[in-house]
């Protein structure tokens, strides 16, 4: 399929999962849907507005940024005049997203793109994929960065754990496990605010939940009225509840149910999504440039080894990132439930993507003992290879920033993963409903959201967005609860920064005082 007239997109090359094998052509009467993504504009480097924004605390409205470092509508007549030639139609165009989705059949997309689609079987069911580079003409060989939605494997795993008590109610006392706003009163949570004005964005890649559960759940913790809840549809992603609390309703659910509870006053927006690189990418460029719902928070409990991305994906959600920093959007990640392989077999330490990229909060677990409304005790969150074990080490893909030049990354130069902490083992988790049945859950979801509340109260508190507050955190190491014992695999918690709870827990109180 070699032509000296198309050009490779740099990072896009694919692989087979580990353990597919093709057993086909894709059906070349099959329709679906491709993201493509031009470049910034020229005048557009956000680091250097970042920069700015670090000095003045000021930053872009969407309406700014809009106008500002929107995508040049050349490059986006580029694409729609591909596309044509290609038998493809346009169903959107977002210049602020920098973003072109073409739907067409595989037949069209393996002849515009010159790739071979094909289908996969793997363990985990079936998926359209593809070997090799996706390319490009040289009308759009400098405008495009990248295309997603040609492989449909699925790109991330929800980073929650059940306890092993399973199923125990609410009113069983006798668990070391506690409801969201226990935690939140043993984190030193400021209790004056409740996150009123703020919106919280959740993204979720499948699953659901039922208002019902919602209304239950928040009744009996007297939490009334309840939090407001919105869903969005990404890339035909829906709020669809599936019935298996062990499924991506119980991610839904725990999301929704810590943030919710933690800030009862803020707007809690579910975006959506099918689970791809296409679908994360979409219901995050989504949600930081919703201008209805203009959340100053944005949580995310999925991810995957680093290793499992492509180059153009790494690439383009780093941006999006520097995008929702550029407009005070607070970014938080979990940091993966598997230690520090991150469910990787080759004998090598891995983290989890995307809680490495710099421009987030990566959020890393710990076990919470508590002594009425105090903290007794709390280490690094390590139950075994069965049980799960927060993630955390070095990446590999982005260089250490300028706000970890002061710590020691255990000799390495990579960004250390994670930054914070957080109650996150099951067997002290969080009490939670999930499709009709009240459990106890953990993992590092629980985190995401946890830390995601309590900067919606530090918002409500300043009466602004803080947007990027990672240099911040990494100026006033003692605003968090220092974490030094228990390991996750290869990293032990240490004094100071570690590779398992980053710099400890939060004090929430006095993190209003330093943020």
């Amino acid at each position: 399929m070699a032509n000296a007239n198309l050009h490779p997109i740099s990072g896009s090359a694919r692989m087979p999962m580990h353990g597919a094998r093709a057993i086909g052509a894709a059906d070349p009467h099959e329709r679906f849907e491709v993201t493509v993504v031009v470049r910034r504009p020229r005048s557009s480097v956000l680091e250097y507005l970042l920069a700015a924004q670090a000095a003045t605390g000021k930053f872009l409205t969407r309406g700014e940024f809009a106008q500002a470092h929107g995508a040049d509508p050349a490059d986006l007549d580029a694409v729609a005049d591909f596309a044509r030639q290609h038998n493809l139609t346009v169903v959107e165009r977002s210049a602020v997203r920098r973003a072109v989705t073409l739907s067409g059949t595989v037949a069209s997309f393996n002849q515009a793109f010159n790739v071979d689609l094909q289908t996969y079987e793997h363990p985990d069911g079936t998926y359209r994929g593809r070997i090799g580079s996706i390319h490009l003409p040289e009308s759009l060989k400098d405008r495009v960065e990248g295309v997603f939605g040609l492989d449909n494997r699925p790109q991330a795993k929800p980073h929650f754990r059940r306890s092993k008590a399973d199923q125990h109610p609410l009113a069983n006392q006798g668990l070391a496990s506690f409801t969201p706003p226990q935690v939140a009163e043993l984190y030193n949570y400021p209790c004056r605010f409740n996150g009123a004005g703020e919106a919280i964005a959740l993204i979720e890649l499948g699953g659901g939940f039922k208002p019902s559960d919602l209304g239950a759940y928040f009744k009996q913790l007297k939490i009334t009225p309840a939090p407001k809840v919105s869903a969005v549809s990404v890339s035909h992603g829906q709020n669809a509840p599936t019935g298996d609390p062990n499924g991506a309703d119980g991610e839904v659910m725990l999301d929704i149910e810590v943030a919710g509870s933690v800030a009862p006053a803020a707007h809690i927006v579910a975006y959506f999504a099918p689970n791809t690189d296409q679908g994360f990418l979409n219901a995050i460029t989504t949600a930081i440039h919703d201008h209805v719902n203009k959340p100053s928070i944005i949580s995310i409990s999925w991810g995957g080894p680093e290793s499992d991305w492509t180059a153009q994906a790494l690439q383009q959600f780093d941006r999006a990132f520097q995008e929702a920093a550029s407009l005070g959007i607070t970014v938080t990640v979990a940091a993966g439930d598997n230690g520090s392989s991150d469910g990787v077999s080759d004998g090598a330490n891995h983290v989890d993507f995307p809680a490495s990229d710099p421009w987030v909060i990566a959020c890393g677990g710990t076990r919470l003992v508590a002594n009425g409304a105090a903290i007794a005790h709390e280490s690094v969150w390590n139950d075994g290879t069965q049980g799960g074990a927060t993630g955390g080490g070095v990446s590999v893909t982005f260089p250490r920033p300028a706000y970890q030049s002061k710590i020691n990354i255990n000799g390495a130069s990579g960004r250390g993963v994670p930054d914070v902490a957080g109650d996150a083992d099951p067997e002290s988790g969080y009490k939670v409903r999930v499709d009709g049945s009240e459990s106890v859950f953990g993992g590092t979801s629980a985190v995401a959201p946890l830390w995601a509340g309590l900067i919606a109260l530090i918002n409500q508190a300043k009466g602004a967005p803080q947007g990027f507050i990672n240099p911040k955190l990494y100026a006033n190491p003692s605003a968090l609860n220092e974490i030094t014992k228990g390991n996750n695999g290869a990293f032990s918690a240490t004094p100071g920064w570690n590779a398992c709870t980053g710099l400890g827990s939060p004090d929430g109180n006095k993190l209003k005082n330093i943020i």
